[in-house]
């Protein structure tokens, strides 16, 4: 298994240099390699957690090093999807480091396999921590669609098509992981009432769902009430990022709690 995870993460690595080298200097050919060794990456990962999955006997969910690579997953299977139904290839390298990080945050995680917590052994486990694992990723695209929305509105010959299509983008992910996230946080409580006797606990995990959760109703309600697009959007969502970074890894590491383990 070692070798599918390492294997993964130095494809990730290599394909996101490619893909900034191919871009920063205009070389097509490039930006197509360093797409085919992602998604030799991808492939490598999907496998990783195939045979994880295996072995345990469980869905390979259970602990921080688990969520952070299929997190990781997540982001770079958004891409694909991206990619392949609206030919989005600009999107590419913001999104590649951002897998790489991920991944890289999860190598630094003890990767032992572990039995299932009592407490996890619910038919709620895969339902509730798989929508965190695509609402997270939904969020980081958004981010990296402003990013490189803001990058391209600085050109003075910035397509004020191609500028429209990134804000709608933006606007659909975050919509998106806004929808996964109020499932997340909504099975969540339903979890903890069967676990814990208690719907909402005020753990760390759960007040910063749901300030990320706020966040985004806040993004959503200026979009839609407020008519707000463009740069300031565009901002509004990579501002956004660090919360949901914070939220995944930030709070177990100095606010530990009911939901240390992950």
């Amino acid at each position: 298994m070692n070798v599918l995870f390492f294997g993964s993460l130095l494809l990730y690595f290599a394909a996101a240099v490619l893909q900034f080298i191919g871009t920063l200097f205009k070389k097509d050919k490039v930006a197509k390699i360093a797409w085919l060794i992602f998604l030799a990456g991808l492939a490598a990962q999907t496998a990783y957690l195939l045979v994880r999955g295996v072995t345990a006997r469980r869905l390979p969910l259970s602990n921080q090093f688990e969520f952070a690579t299929a997190f990781a997953w997540g982001i770079a299977l958004m891409l694909l999807i991206v990619r392949l139904r609206l030919k989005a290839d600009w999107l590419s390298v913001a999104v590649m480091p951002m897998v790489f990080l991920v991944l890289s945050y999860a190598a630094l995680q003890p990767r032992e396999v572990t039995e299932l917590m009592p407490a996890l052994r619910s038919a709620w486990f895969g339902f509730h921590i798989g929508s965190a694992v695509f609402s997270y990723s939904a969020f980081i695209i958004a981010g990296c669609v402003g990013l490189r929305y803001l990058i391209v509105s600085k050109k003075g010959s910035a397509d004020e098509l191609k500028l429209h299509q990134m804000d709608y983008l933006s606007y659909r992910m975050i919509a998106l992981g806004f929808l996964l996230l109020t499932v997340t946080i909504l099975s969540g409580a339903l979890w903890a009432e069967q676990a814990w006797s208690a719907f909402w606990t005020w753990d760390p995990k759960e007040v910063w769902a749901l300030i990320t959760w706020i966040i985004y109703a806040v993004y959503l309600h200026l979009r839609l009430r407020g008519k707000r697009k463009g740069t300031v959007m565009a901002w509004y969502a990579m501002i956004a990022v660090p919360v949901v970074l914070f939220t995944f890894a930030g709070v177990n590491t100095i606010m530990p709690g009911l939901h240390s383990y992950g």
